[in-house]
């Protein structure tokens, strides 16, 4: 059971804007749920709509802890006093709700700082995710991935067979934040921003026409592997926002073949308490089993 009372912020709003925000890991298919039961009282009356809130509302909410319990089985890759780098599955997003950075919330529900991600994959990119542990660490790592002292590399499956083994490309990506959608362009456009994409062809597969990519982005900008390798006419294999539909059909995948794969400590400058980690390599070896 969770009792709530409504301030003065969600006055005139909805009760599943108040409930949605205010209760920990509460899915708007739980939230309807409960509301069809009638397991919600708001003022000590049992409701079944969604009504509109008044300042010091008082609301009781019949929801089980156990269905409020965010559950998601996820490999830590590594982990020592200070980082923690996590093995993300597909469909599955780095930060928000019911997110990987809830999972590591929950594993640490005492410490007095939670361990926060220092960097971004897409939703159904798989691979891993590096979290700093502590306020000094995230900064260090932060202003690492700033000055390009750690190298992000992702395994991708792409149709096609590039002409080139290694190729260092050069563009511009517009994003369209409304549609979650992103252009690229040879020339500059109003709004774009420059990106770079850096290939090695790891595996030439000419039975079916496909090949398997070490990619490295100097800019990390919204889907940039994505889009850039498509608008260089090697889609990834599964990706349904910027591949091809009949390709991704015949290879039965659902989620684009994208991995963060790697992770490397190439600091060059003063790293404090992560001196340790200077030269270490993380590899995610059985991604290749995956590809």
């Amino acid at each position: 059971m969770k009792k709530l009372m409504v301030n003065q912020k969600y006055d005139g709003k909805k009760l599943n804007k108040f409930l949605l925000e205010n209760i920990p890991n509460l899915s708007s298919n739980l939230f309807y749920k409960t509301l069809r039961k009638k397991d919600i009282k708001i003022n000590n009356k049992r409701i079944c709509k969604n009504v509109i809130l008044h300042e010091n509302d008082e609301i009781v909410v019949y929801i089980s802890d156990n269905l409020l319990t965010f559950s998601i089985d996820i490999t830590i890759f590594y982990e020592d006093e200070n980082i923690l780098i996590l093995n993300k599955p597909v469909n599955l997003e780095v930060t928000g709700k019911n997110s990987l950075t809830t999972y590591v919330h929950q594993k640490y529900p005492n410490a007095t700082f939670k361990p926060m991600p220092c960097h971004r994959i897409d939703r159904n990119t798989i691979g891993l995710v590096l979290f700093a542990k502590n306020e000094e660490t995230l900064s260090i790592l932060l202003d690492k991935f700033k000055k390009h002292e750690i190298e992000k590399h992702y395994l991708a499956l792409v149709n096609g067979i590039p002409n080139d083994n290694d190729k260092r490309c050069e563009a511009y990506l517009l994003k369209d934040s409304k549609n979650c959608y992103v252009s690229i362009f040879n020339v500059y456009k109003r709004n774009a921003q420059k990106v770079i994409t850096t290939y090695h062809v790891l595996e030439k597969r000419i039975h079916n026409q496909t090949s398997l990519l070490d990619v490295e982005i100097e800019t990390g900008k919204t889907h940039q592997i994505r889009a850039h390798l498509a608008y260089l006419g090697y889609p990834i294999i599964g990706d349904g926002k910027y591949g091809n539909y009949e390709i991704n059909k015949k290879f039965g995948k659902k989620y684009q073949m994208l991995c963060s794969y790697i992770l490397k400590f190439n600091f060059k400058s003063n790293s404090g308490c992560l001196d340790y980690l200077s030269g270490k390599n993380f590899v995610l070896e059985e991604a290749f089993n995956i590809f």
